[in-house]
């Protein structure tokens, strides 16, 4: 597994992995805490509940490389697995994630490389998230890398869904029973209800809120 990548500015062992991707994961971290903070400054609001990151397991990246059937090196790993390195945005209403998305978007040293709308088209199983796959440059002493990072973007609601769903996937080992499988279907159901329901309630409060601070004025 001690491979480098063909450009010659990869990574060449699973430590300076982990030294990379780490990096990477702090890079947007910081810049996530520092735009919620400037969106408190400037509209007293804050789009993100809290954040998570974390970096694969060497187990887990060799598994997908098989699956995928791929050698395990560690040139495979950087070249084809998109999410060694992943960062979890959990926020309040589902009109944050595109808020959010957009930011990250803007940033200039972020590169935005795929998207997938998982709200806008859920999974058959109800699944719900924004994923991106970006990269974000890492400044070592000698080199750049360009290092990818895969961001999540979710509401509460949604995460508590997809965090019971990952716990009956690897209980059941993706073959969970029939009826088990149709009531997470219900439960993602009731879970986008209640999702737009608290956007349309949050809504209406700051309608009310502005049509009391006029008349105060």
């Amino acid at each position: 597994m001690d491979l480098r990548q063909a450009s010659g500015e990869g990574v060449d062992s699973w430590q300076e992995v982990t030294l990379v991707y780490n990096a990477a994961l702090r890079q947007i971290e910081t810049k996530m805490e520092i735009l919620n903070d400037e969106f408190q400054h400037v509209h007293q609001y804050n789009p993100i509940e809290h954040i998570k990151a974390r970096i694969k397991t060497p187990e887990s990246i060799v598994k997908k490389l098989k699956r995928h059937g791929y050698e395990s090196t560690i040139e495979n790993m950087v070249k084809h697995i998109n999410d060694i390195a992943g960062i979890r945005i959990i926020c309040s209403f589902t009109s944050d994630i595109y808020r959010i998305a957009d930011m990250i978007g803007e940033q200039k040293d972020i590169r935005v490389i795929a998207v997938k709308d998982y709200i806008t088209y859920p999974k058959a199983s109800g699944y719900k998230s924004y994923h991106m796959i970006v990269t974000v440059p890492v400044y070592l002493s000698d080199r750049i890398v360009d290092t990818k990072v895969e961001v999540q973007i979710r509401t509460v609601a949604m995460d508590f869904w997809a965090s019971l769903e990952h716990k009956i996937h690897y209980k059941f080992e993706g073959d969970a029973p029939e009826h088990i499988r149709s009531e997470l279907v219900e439960c993602a159901r009731l879970v986008s209800d209640l999702d737009a329901r608290m956007l349309s309630l949050n809504e209406e409060i700051l309608v009310l809120s502005g049509v009391e601070e006029n008349a105060a004025i």
